[in-house]
């Protein structure tokens, strides 16, 4: 398959990914402000509850990013969307990360490479932040106590975790307990009377990104 190049405008593309196309979504930075270094990839929750690349928590994470300069990517894990393949259990779809990951690399290589997960994507971003190396990990609503987090190699890089208080479906506490015995050193943003799909608390959630992530933005681009 064709490697497309790093688009300059928002478009979708296809990436070969290790289980046959990936669907990507590529969106530059807000034309108001001065575009900086940086691509952040955003993972997307459960494929198997309807979890896309098109969640309204991933796009307002995606957004939010976007609004300070970053160039976002985004795209569906296999089997979702026109992406080939089926559900692998977090497994597989590491390695779809993986493979979206080097392309960004390996097209914007004096970038900045931040990763962003909701839900199941936090969870795959999290498993990979070690190997990948970030200068940033964004985990929202982290599903602690829904997959398997003992294995997981904490990162090195700055670290916001965002967790509604009433979630419904990740259990807020067993967030808390696993970042204090895991010893994680993260930013831990907690919402009050917020779901876990944000309802209603979608642009707190934006504010939340960007004032977590705003001390460790690289620098605009020369002339941007």
């Amino acid at each position: 398959m064709h490697i497309p190049d790093f688009p300059s405008e928002s478009t979708t593309l296809t990436l070969a990914g290790p289980a046959g196309a990936l669907e990507v979504a590529v969106d530059p930075p807000d034309a108001d402000v001065p575009a900086r270094p940086l691509v952040a990839v955003v993972c997307h929750p459960l494929p198997t509850e309807g979890g896309t690349m098109h969640n309204k928590v991933v796009t307002i994470a995606a957004r939010a990013l976007r609004e300070l300069g970053a160039t976002t990517v985004r795209f569906n894990f296999r089997g979702t969307g026109a992406s080939a393949g089926g559900f692998d259990h977090g497994n597989g779809e590491q390695d779809d990360l993986r493979a979206v990951v080097a392309w960004v690399r390996a097209q914007r290589p004096d970038a900045a490479l931040w990763l962003a997960g909701f839900s199941f994507g936090a969870y795959v971003s999290l498993r990979m932040a070690a190997e990948l190396e970030p200068g940033m990990l964004i985990s929202i609503a982290p599903p602690a106590g829904r997959w398997d987090f003992d294995a997981i190699e904490l990162p090195a890089c700055p670290w916001l975790v965002v967790q509604g208080e009433a979630d419904e479906i990740v259990d807020p506490q067993a967030v808390y307990d696993w970042l204090e015995t895991s010893g994680a050193e993260a930013e831990l943003v907690r919402m009050p009377d917020t779901s876990h799909f944000f309802h209603r608390k979608l642009m707190d959630l934006r504010g939340a990104i960007k004032h977590g992530v705003r001390a460790h933005l690289p620098a605009p681009v020369a002339g941007a």
